[in-house]
C-alpha cells in the first residue's frame, strides 16, 4: 500500500481563472504550488469525508 501511496496519477483538470487566482493566492500564503493546494485540499476533504461516514455507521 505505501508504494500505492507514493504513485501520483496525473489528472487533467479545468478550473476558471478567478478560482486559480484564489488557490494561487491561497498556494502562496501556505507555501505551497498550486497543485500542492489542490492536492492538500482534497486530502483533507477526503479525510473529513471518511470521518463523517465512520460516525455515520457507529
Amino acid at each position: 500500500m505505501a508504494d500505492k501511496e507514493k504513485a501520483k496519477k496525473q489528472v487533467p483538470l479545468r478550473l476558471s481563472a478567478s478560482l486559480y487566482d484564489e488557490l494561487a493566492r491561497w498556494a502562496e500564503d501556505e507555501f505551497r504550488s498550486v497543485n500542492g493546494q489542490i492536492e492538500y485540499l482534497l486530502t483533507e476533504a477526503v479525510r473529513k469525508r471518511k470521518k463523517v461516514q465512520t460516525k455515520d455507521d457507529e
